[in-house]
This record gives structure tokens, C-alpha cells and sequence, in this order.
């Protein structure tokens, strides 16, 4: 089973890699285009915007609630039960999601005066961040359709369409940059459009894999005589998505907290916490998300199944290799920062001052690594169980734990703060959801904890310090040419890769050993 899940947390990573590196070209040409300036910041919140929305109703939410709910219905319904269910669920929340999108265009101004207040001060800046959100704003509706379409195909354990799917975005938005930003007079309108036409393409390209296998994608909204397991179906998925909304709404504050004040400080802040964010976010999203995206359908089937023991063993495996790849993740970003900001941002419009402010708040958000993996394996064991109410009321105590310490570091440590926080917050959560499947006898630890940490850790020392002798002085890397940067950074990141694995292999670890021994047990 673990050797399963291996194959599909490796088909899944791969695709979000090739995700995440046409995600970096886009990011170098946003840099190029957009610089760390005003343009910047007015397309960041705009973009921002529907985005926020769409992890509340979309990634978080529904796919909580959808999932486990679908798995039931192919475990133990009638397939036409369950095309009957999806019509219905498709139909409801496809209005749902309209009528969202029409409110968000039509209140575009109050969202940007609420997510970004310190524009209010400039006038034209303000003005073209909302132009920008109103066109934008539709790509919440496609979005979230893509994310359902997501977790169906997830389901039904076809996961490299719906990991391959956000290169289409990452295309559509350079195609944007490119070939449409000549044509309008402001860059931020061209990225804006780049958006919307992405949503619409990402929607279009799932529909054929849905097809394959055989899902009916008709939606419906009225509910026949014949409809009604499948009218309880759509009813329990919104009934489990109400605590997961407020959850998700209260997580997404960290990000509306940290947009609201970098809207305060000097220009260029919210370009700075975003570039940081983008590197961040590689590991996670290309081993993280993948990680959780199988995580969750199979803890679903197992806990449909009533196999206890193997649910608790899967979150043992999963928290095992969360700590694998993201100690030295960890250490790589923190030693690396400046070579990385200066090696794929500092060009064009952006400045040498963006490149140490970038690397800055990229440090403080390397610290939140671990536990931010850490919760999208942890929470999944909440999730699958169709307990949505306690990951919501631990969110809570991680935003107000967000809230208080970014206002207590904004203004001495301006936006290094606000990204310290959201680590701090991290570690937070992940402490509550591990605490909370300890104590329901869940998550059962594995005998080898201690040696597989000490192996990691003192691996991940290793690498750092030949990461560290290998970068030199941070300066050099703003005085080199962009070609010399990448070449010196091509030889120093595989070279700290392989030291890493070289010293596990000396210090006895068997990377192989962590999925085989749960199979022999």
C-alpha cells in the first residue's frame, strides 16, 4: 500500500514540479516586467484577491468536505447514485460560486480598501488595483471548478492531470506578459486578463480526463424524486464545508493581516513578501501539496473501510517524510537566500535592494516549513475522519497567534515580521493538530523516531556548511552577470542535494527503508 502511495505522491510531485518551474519562469518574468515597484504591488493584490477566496471555498473547504463524501458514495453506493450526486453538488456549487464571483466584481473596490489600505493614500494606485480585481475576479468561479474536478480525478486515483494542470496558468500568465502587456497601457490590466483566460483554460483541460472516467459533470440544481441519497450527499458535503469555510476564512486572515500592513510600508514590501513566498512555497508545493493531494483519498478509503491500524500507519509514513525533505529544505533556503532572490529575480525592473529585502523575509519564511508541510499531512487525518470542526477551531488559535505577533513585529522589523509571524503561526497549528491525534490515539508513532532524526538533522548540517563555504559572500552574487549566477547556483544546489543523501547513506539511512518497513510490518 505504502509503495502505492510512494508512486502516486511521486506522480503527483513530479507534475507539481514541472508546475512549480514553469511557475519559477513566470516569476523571472514578472521580475523582469513588474520590477519590485508600484506596477508590482497593484497586480500582487489584485491577483491576491480572488485567490484568497479561492482556498477558502475551493482547496480548503470543499475539497474537505467533497472528498471523504465522493469516496463513500464509490465505496457504497450505485454508480448511478453517484453520477446523481455529482450533478447535484456540480450544479449547487457552481451557483454558489457564481454569485460569489458577481459580488466580488461588484465590491471590488471594498475588498482592495480592505486588503490593501495603505493605497487609499495614492489615488491612481487604488483606482487600478480595483480595475485590475474586477477582472480577475471571474477566475474564482473557474478556479474552484477546477479544484472539484481536482478531487474527483483524485479519487479515482488519476492524479497527474490534475497536478499538471496549473503549468496551463503559469503559461497563460507569461503568454500575458509577453504578447498582451505591449498592448495595454498598464502591465498589471494585461497579467489581470493572463488571469481570467487561465481559469477558463485550467477548467477546459480537466473536462476530457472527467469524461475517461465515466463522471457525469451535468450539473443540476433542483432535486428529483429518485435524488434523494444523492440530495443527502450534496447536503452532508455543504453541512461539513460551513466549519471548513469559517476555518479556511480564519486561516486566510494570516494573508489578508500581512497584505493589509505591507500596504502601510515603504513600496516594494508586498512585491518582497511575494517573491519570498514563491521560493518558499517550491518545496512546498512540489513535495507538500503532492503529499497531501494522496494522502487525503487514501486515509478516506481506509477510515470507509473501518482499517484503523493502516490509517495511523499512513500518517506515521507521511510525517516521517515531511521531515526528510523539509529539515534540509530548510537549511538549503536559509543558506542560499541571497544567491536564490539575486539568481532568479534581480533583473530588469528589479532593484539590488529587492534582492536583501526578498532574501530577508524569504529566511523568516523558511522557518515555517516544516510545520506548514506538516499540517497538510496532519490535517488530512481530521478531514478524512469528516471531522472539519476541530483543524477550524485550531486555525483560530493560530491566526489570533499570527495577529499578535505581526503586530508586534511589523514595525520593528517591518515586513521580515509579518513573515516571521506566519511561521510562528505555522508552528502552531501543526502542534495543535499533532497534539489533538496523539490524544485520539490516531496517529501512532513508529518505533525509529530518534536515529531517523539525529540522521536528518546532522545530514542537513552538513549540507549547510557546504552550502555555506560554496555560496561566498553574499555581495558577489548582486556584482556577477545573470549567467554566472545560474551557473554557480546550477553546481551548488545538486551538490548540496547529493551531500545530503550521501551522508544519510553513510550515517546507515536507507531512504528505500522508510515506505518498505511499514510494508513488512
Amino acid at each position: 500500500m505504502s509503495g502505492n502511495l510512494l508512486k502516486s505522491t511521486s506522480i503527483v510531485g513530479s507534475m507539481t514540479l514541472l508546475s512549480r518551474i514553469s511557475g519559477l519562469i513566470r516569476d523571472v518574468v514578472f521580475a523582469n516586467l513588474l520590477g519590485d515597484r508600484a506596477a508590482a504591488d497593484v497586480f500582487f493584490v489584485a491577483f491576491r484577491i480572488p485567490n484568497f477566496f479561492r482556498r477558502i471555498t475551493a482547496e480548503g473547504a470543499f475539497s474537505a468536505a467533497f472528498v471523504p463524501v465522493f469516496t463513500d458514495f464509490r465505496e457504497h453506493r450505485e454508480p448511478k447514485e453517484t453520477d446523481r450526486f455529482l450533478q447535484l453538488v456540480i450544479g449547487r456549487f457552481g451557483l454558489f460560486l457564481a454569485l460569489i464571483s458577481v459580488l466580488g466584481i461588484l465590491l471590488a473596490p471594498l475588498m482592495v480598501r480592505m486588503l490593501a489600505w495603505g493605497f487609499g493614500a495614492e489615488p491612481e494606485k487604488f483606482a487600478l488595483t480595483v480595475e485590475a480585481t474586477r477582472i480577475t475576479f471571474p477566475y474564482l468561479f473557474f478556479i474552484s471548478l477546477v479544484a472539484m474536478s481536482a478531487g474527483m480525478l483524485n479519487t479515482c486515483g488519476r492524479f497527474a492531470a490534475p497536478a499538471a494542470t496549473p503549468v496551463l496558468l503559469n503559461v497563460c500568465l507569461i503568454f500575458a506578459a509577453v504578447v498582451l502587456a505591449p498592448m495595454f497601457s498598464d502591465a498589471p490590466i494585461a497579467l489581470s486578463v493572463g488571469v481570467l483566460l487561465a481559469g477558463i483554460v485550467q477548467l477546459m483541460f480537466q473536462l476530457p480526463f472527467l469524461r475517461q472516467e465515466g463522471l457525469s459533470i451535468r450539473p443540476r440544481v433542483r432535486k428529483r424524486e429518485h435524488d434523494q441519497s444523492a440530495g443527502e450527499g450534496v447536503a452532508q458535503v455543504f453541512k461539513l464545508m460551513i466549519p471548513a469555510i469559517f476555518g479556511g476564512s480564519v486561516s486566510q486572515l494570516n494573508v489578508l493581516i500581512n497584505t493589509l500592513l505591507a500596504s502601510f510600508m515603504a513600496t516594494g514590501s508586498i512585491s518582497w513578501l511575494y517573491y519570498s513566498d514563491r521560493l518558499m512555497e517550491f518545496p512546498v508545493g512540489v513535495f507538500g501539496i503532492a503529499l497531501s493531494t494522496v494522502i487525503l483519498p487514501d486515509l478516506s478509503r481506509k477510515y470507509a473501510t473501518e482499517s484503523h491500524h493502516a490509517f495511523a500507519h499512513t500518517l506515521d509514513w507521511g510525517a516521517r517524510w515531511v521531515c526528510l525533505i523539509c529539515i534540509p529544505a530548510t537549511v538549503a533556503l536559509v543558506v542560499l537566500a541571497i544567491p536564490l532572490i539575486a539568481t532568479i529575480f534581480f533583473h530588469g525592473d528589479f532593484t539590488s535592494k529587492g534582492v536583501y529585502m526578498s532574501a530577508y523575509s524569504l529566511v523568516a519564511y523558511s522557518v515555517g516549513l516544516l510545520p506548514i508541510v506538516m499540517v497538510k499531512v496532519l490535517a488530512p487525518g481530521y478531514f478524512a475522519r469528516k471531522d472539519t470542526r476541530t483543524p477550524v477551531r485550531i486555525g483560530v488559535i493560530a491566526v489570533i497567534v499570527n495577529i499578535f505577533v505581526s503586530l508586534l513585529l511589523f514595525y520593528p522589523m517591518q515586513h521580515i515580521g509579518l513573515a516571521l509571524a506566519t511561521s510562528i503561526a505555522a508552528v502552531v497549528n501543526a502542534a495543535l493538530l499533532y497534539s489533538g491525534l496523539k490524544k485520539e490515539e490516531v496517529l501512532l508513532l513508529q518505533p525509529g523516531w530518534p536515529g531517523l532524526l539525529g540522521k536528518i538533522f546532522l545530514a542537513s548540517t552538513g549540507m549547510g556548511l557546504l552550502l555555506w563555504w560554496g555560496a561566498g559572500d553574499a555581495h558577489s552574487w548582486i556584482q556577477q552577470s545573470v549567467w554566472q549566477r545560474i551557473l554557480r547556483l546550477s553546481m551548488w544546489v545538486p551538490l548540496g542535494a547529493i551531500s545530503y543523501f550521501l551522508i544519510l547513506y553513510l550515517l546507515g539511512l536507507r531512504v528505500k527503508s522508510l515506505w518498505l518497513e511499514r510494508e513488512r510490518q
